[in-house]
């Protein structure tokens, strides 16, 4: 699991930008499936057996309904989400009952539905491989595993003499269990073992080639994911997860189609639903264009089911196929029509503002300053102290510095509907609230209310649209774009990339949804350990 919860509306929707997939291009079609996940209402109590089976069955017969809708719809591949069908917040011996054992896929061939009898106690296993072969599917499932060590060999292996793993399980379409991966970054999972040695796990399909495999608060690290797609060229991941939402910058569908976005992959995301947690959102992500779905008030699970384009470059042939992937990282630039070198960075001349923003208007800015230059602040966003300047007026020319790290922004408000107070932040430093690492952080966001110490809170609706060109002086590569808009309904950039060394930007004008949320969330992984 990863991150806390808040409240909003329910949502489907197809978000659709630059899509230059041809109609002849391969595709396959894939679904996704939400789940609320029928909890242990006493997890830290050791159960029997019959009894872990009994709760799993029920979220099993769940998976069995959706599995056989999705293939009716076409699916090739479905996603269900981590922890859905035990749930969560176990010790480690209260979760004994629900382990079983996965093989090593790239030891052992085996299909559970074919030959149930080879290995004792993997009913679930059993099932999930059934539901794959009885509708042709291949199936992404997380369940919790063991793993018999030896501590006389293995001086990493617990105690108890087993690892106890946070594991997703790939079976193919006739039932046979094709992948295994265990999750590397665990997110305050006492049941669980991070695995000794790091996993980098892929599988082939016949209908799309590649893809990776990764869990939840693994979106965040460089290991495994960044080296799946970077270094092994890996462009479609599966993507289990149980997120809680935590605006303004890490919503589960918010950072889903920023890392599907930036780094030019195919992300099925299937998230858990369980409202008194703030858990939900999922979705079918392109670089181009996403199905999503947050629904953070009701009690019922959602498919969804999408066709999408092949992106494995093993399988596109050379030419126009391949001309279309995206380098990991590099941006998107405008590709309607072609644009000069000298116009790649702004979206408007910045001569068209002046030096500093135009004179304060009511509403514009903080309560207790209108002053025409505005002042820098410190307020809390997301546990980290950002250093902030309020907009103020209808356009400007704003910078925010912390430290060395600068955040730059041309704005011009195109509606005045209501009093919002909208802030430029910018973070330079190490995340230390559930979890380490290290971010560079320029940040547009919608306040809470007028004050200044509402900037950094959680909002989901806004009615200002805001056009927009940011850029910030990153000494990292790896910057995830993203634009969250009134009503947790994602948007994207016009286009995004390096204007020069260090310095990466986004535009985006002619929205039609008020704007919340326009973050570059840069990850530094290489000082994740300072």
């Amino acid at each position: 699991m990863a991150l806390c919860g808040f409240a909003a509306p329910i949502l489907a929707v197809l978000l659709s930008g630059i899509h230059p997939v041809r109609a002849d291009d391969p595709s396959y079609v894939a679904a996704v499936y939400e789940h609320r996940v029928v909890l242990n209402p006493d997890p830290r109590e050791p159960v029997e057996r019959s009894a872990a089976l009994e709760h799993m069955n029920k979220n099993l017969d769940v998976f069995e309904e959706q599995t056989a809708l999705a293939a009716k719809q076409g699916a090739q591949i479905i996603v269900f989400p981590e922890d859905a069908i035990h749930g969560f917040n176990y010790t480690r011996s209260s979760i004994a009952s629900y382990l079983e054992t996965v093989p090593d896929p790239g030891r052992v061939t085996w299909s559970p539905c074919a030959d149930p009898d080879r290995f004792q106690n993997t009913e679930v296993l059993h099932r999930l491989s059934c539901m794959a072969r009885k509708n042709h599917i291949f199936l992404v499932a997380n369940m919790p595993d063991r793993q018999v060590c030896d501590r006389l060999v293995d001086p990493l292996c617990p105690l108890d003499g087993q690892y106890q793993f946070n594991t997703d399980v790939v079976f193919s379409d006739n039932g046979t269990i094709v992948a295994r991966y265990h999750k590397q970054n665990l997110y305050f999972e006492a049941a669980f073992d991070a695995p000794p040695k790091r996993e980098y796990v892929t599988f082939t399909t016949p209908f799309a080639g590649r893809f990776g495999v990764f869990t939840c608060f693994d979106i965040l690290f460089r290991e495994p994911v960044v080296t799946l797609v970077k270094d092994m060229g890996i462009r479609q991941l599966v993507y289990p997860t149980a997120w809680m939402n935590q605006l303004p910058l890490l919503a589960a569908v918010q950072f889903q189609h920023s890392f599907s976005y930036s780094a030019g992959v195919t992300l099925l995301a299937a998230n858990v639903r369980a409202a008194a947690l703030g858990m939900t959102g999922s979705g079918i992500f392109t670089p181009w264009d996403a199905l999503h779905h947050h629904d953070a008030i009701g009690e019922t699970g959602k498919l969804l089911v999408k066709r999408l384009p092949v992106l494995d470059p093993s399988v596109l042939e050379d030419g126009a196929g391949k001309a279309w992937l995206l380098v990991p990282f590099s941006g998107h630039p405008k590709v309607e029509v072609p644009v000069e070198e000298s116009e790649k960075e702004e979206p408007w001349p910045a001569s068209s503002f002046s030096p500093m923003q135009s004179g304060p208007e009511p509403g514009y800015c903080p309560k207790e300053d209108c002053s025409e230059e505005p002042i820098p602040f410190t307020s809390k966003m997301m546990y980290d102290n950002f250093t902030l300047v309020a907009l103020q007026g209808r356009e400007g020319n704003l910078t925010v510095c912390d430290g060395s790290f600068c955040c730059h922004l041309l704005f011009r408000r195109r509606t005045t509907a209501k009093r919002e107070l909208y802030a430029l932040g910018a973070f330079d430093g190490l995340h230390v609230v559930h979890g380490t690492y290290y971010l560079e952080v320029c940040a547009l966001v919608r306040c809470t209310g007028l004050e200044k110490e509402s900037c950094g809170g959680e909002t989901e609706h806004a009615q200002t649209l805001v056009d927009f060109h940011m850029h910030g002086t990153f000494s990292t590569e790896h910057v995830y774009a993203g634009v969250l808009v009134s009503g947790m309904t994602l948007d994207r950039p016009d286009r995004s990339g390096w204007a020069s060394k260090g310095r990466f930007y986004m535009t985006r004008t002619g929205m039609t949804t008020g704007l919340v949320t326009a973050v570059l969330y840069g990850r530094v992984y290489e000082e994740d350990s300072m």
